[in-house]
């Protein structure tokens, strides 16, 4: 009995894409989203200003933004039920 080789390959690139869908963006994907748009920022930053300090001081006032931001949708979805 042989296993079609297509089948099994679809297969895997699905399980494949799942696993890094599900390890990624996981439960809260605008914290996937965030971490992105704080990565892209401080690049821009580095790269258009050639500035450190400007990076420097982005990178955590943009985490702890985001992360703000998704303790109290938490909060707010957790109250609703």
């Amino acid at each position: 009995m042989t296993i079609p080789r297509r089948g099994l390959l679809v297969r895997a690139l699905r399980g494949f894409a799942a696993f890094w869908w599900d390890f990624l963006v996981g439960d809260t994907p605008e914290i996937f989203v965030a971490a992105l748009v704080t990565v892209a920022v401080v690049a821009l930053l580095r790269v258009m200003g050639h500035e450190n300090a400007a990076a420097v001081v982005a990178l955590p006032l943009l985490a702890i933004v985001a992360l703000t931001i998704s303790i109290r949708r938490a909060q707010r979805a957790s109250r609703g039920r």
